[in-house]
Protein backbone atom coordinates (compact mmCIF):
# COMPACT_ATOMS: atom_id res chain seq x y z
CA UNK A 1 0.00 0.00 0.00
CA UNK A 2 1.49 3.36 -0.93
CA UNK A 3 1.20 6.53 1.13
CA UNK A 4 -1.61 7.94 -1.00
CA UNK A 5 -3.90 4.95 -0.43
CA UNK A 6 -6.17 5.28 2.57
CA UNK A 7 -6.78 2.21 4.69
CA UNK A 8 -10.38 1.04 4.90
CA UNK A 9 -11.85 1.01 8.40
CA UNK A 10 -14.30 -1.66 9.51
CA UNK A 11 -16.16 -2.19 12.77
CA UNK A 12 -16.66 -5.14 15.09
CA UNK A 13 -19.61 -6.29 13.01
CA UNK A 14 -19.82 -5.98 9.25
CA UNK A 15 -22.10 -7.06 6.43
CA UNK A 16 -20.23 -9.63 4.36
CA UNK A 17 -21.02 -11.68 1.30
CA UNK A 18 -19.99 -15.31 1.58
CA UNK A 19 -19.49 -17.45 -1.50
CA UNK A 20 -18.93 -21.03 -2.39
CA UNK A 21 -15.38 -21.30 -3.73
CA UNK A 22 -16.71 -21.61 -7.32
CA UNK A 23 -18.95 -18.54 -6.64
CA UNK A 24 -22.11 -20.32 -7.83
CA UNK A 25 -23.91 -19.55 -4.54
CA UNK A 26 -23.66 -16.55 -2.22
CA UNK A 27 -25.35 -15.09 0.84
CA UNK A 28 -25.15 -11.76 2.62
CA UNK A 29 -24.81 -12.05 6.41
CA UNK A 30 -23.69 -9.98 9.37
CA UNK A 31 -20.28 -11.19 10.58
CA UNK A 32 -18.43 -10.70 13.85
CA UNK A 33 -14.93 -9.28 13.45
CA UNK A 34 -12.85 -10.88 16.21
CA UNK A 35 -9.20 -9.86 16.50
CA UNK A 36 -8.88 -12.23 19.45
CA UNK A 37 -9.76 -15.27 17.33
CA UNK A 38 -6.99 -16.84 15.30
CA UNK A 39 -9.22 -18.53 12.73
CA UNK A 40 -12.52 -18.01 10.94
CA UNK A 41 -15.73 -19.91 11.52
CA UNK A 42 -18.92 -20.42 9.54
CA UNK A 43 -22.23 -21.86 10.73
CA UNK A 44 -22.84 -25.45 9.66
CA UNK A 45 -26.30 -24.68 8.21
CA UNK A 46 -24.94 -21.75 6.19
CA UNK A 47 -22.09 -23.95 4.94
CA UNK A 48 -24.58 -26.60 3.86
CA UNK A 49 -26.80 -24.06 2.06
CA UNK A 50 -23.75 -22.86 0.08
CA UNK A 51 -22.60 -26.43 -0.60
CA UNK A 52 -19.20 -25.58 0.85
CA UNK A 53 -16.55 -28.21 0.45
CA UNK A 54 -14.65 -30.29 0.10
CA UNK A 55 -13.29 -30.52 3.62
CA UNK A 56 -9.58 -29.74 3.26
CA UNK A 57 -8.60 -30.81 6.77
CA UNK A 58 -9.84 -31.09 10.33
CA UNK A 59 -8.50 -29.11 13.25
CA UNK A 60 -8.82 -29.01 17.02
CA UNK A 61 -10.42 -25.75 18.18
CA UNK A 62 -10.23 -24.54 21.77
CA UNK A 63 -13.11 -22.41 23.01
CA UNK A 64 -14.92 -21.55 26.22
CA UNK A 65 -16.81 -24.83 25.75
CA UNK A 66 -13.62 -26.91 25.65
CA UNK A 67 -11.91 -28.54 22.68
CA UNK A 68 -13.63 -29.88 19.59
CA UNK A 69 -12.55 -31.37 16.29
CA UNK A 70 -13.94 -29.33 13.39
CA UNK A 71 -13.92 -29.72 9.61
CA UNK A 72 -12.24 -26.93 7.64
CA UNK A 73 -13.32 -25.65 4.21
CA UNK A 74 -12.07 -22.95 1.90
CA UNK A 75 -14.52 -20.08 1.38
CA UNK A 76 -14.57 -16.69 -0.29
CA UNK A 77 -15.87 -13.55 1.39
CA UNK A 78 -16.37 -9.96 0.38
CA UNK A 79 -15.95 -7.47 3.18
CA UNK A 80 -15.46 -3.72 2.96
CA UNK A 81 -15.49 -3.99 -0.84
CA UNK A 82 -12.53 -6.40 -0.79
CA UNK A 83 -12.80 -10.02 -1.88
CA UNK A 84 -10.67 -12.56 -0.01
CA UNK A 85 -10.53 -16.29 0.47
CA UNK A 86 -9.51 -18.26 3.50
CA UNK A 87 -10.00 -21.36 5.58
CA UNK A 88 -13.09 -21.54 7.81
CA UNK A 89 -13.93 -24.08 10.46
CA UNK A 90 -17.50 -25.36 10.33
CA UNK A 91 -19.34 -25.12 13.63
CA UNK A 92 -22.87 -25.06 14.99
CA UNK A 93 -23.32 -21.31 15.51
CA UNK A 94 -27.14 -21.39 15.76
CA UNK A 95 -27.02 -20.22 19.40
CA UNK A 96 -24.65 -17.41 18.53
CA UNK A 97 -25.67 -13.99 17.24
CA UNK A 98 -23.42 -14.11 14.14
CA UNK A 99 -23.28 -16.95 11.63
CA UNK A 100 -19.77 -16.00 10.48
CA UNK A 101 -16.74 -15.09 12.57
CA UNK A 102 -13.76 -13.40 10.91
CA UNK A 103 -10.46 -13.92 12.73
CA UNK A 104 -6.87 -12.81 12.43
CA UNK A 105 -5.90 -15.23 9.67
CA UNK A 106 -7.94 -13.17 7.17
CA UNK A 107 -7.74 -9.81 8.94
CA UNK A 108 -3.93 -9.81 8.95
CA UNK A 109 -3.91 -10.00 5.13
CA UNK A 110 -6.72 -7.48 4.61
CA UNK A 111 -5.04 -4.18 5.44
CA UNK A 112 -8.19 -3.06 7.28
CA UNK A 113 -8.14 -0.86 10.35
CA UNK A 114 -10.58 -2.09 12.99
CA UNK A 115 -12.52 0.55 14.91
CA UNK A 116 -14.12 -0.96 18.01
CA UNK A 117 -16.47 2.04 18.26
CA UNK A 118 -18.10 1.01 14.97
CA UNK A 119 -20.69 -1.70 15.31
Amino acid sequence: MNEKEEQKTIGLTEDVEVYSIDKTKKRKVKARIDTGAHSNSVDSKLAASLNLGPVVKTTVVKSANGESLRPVVKMKIKIGGKEMSGLFTIADRTKMKYRVLIGRNILSKSGFLIDPKRG
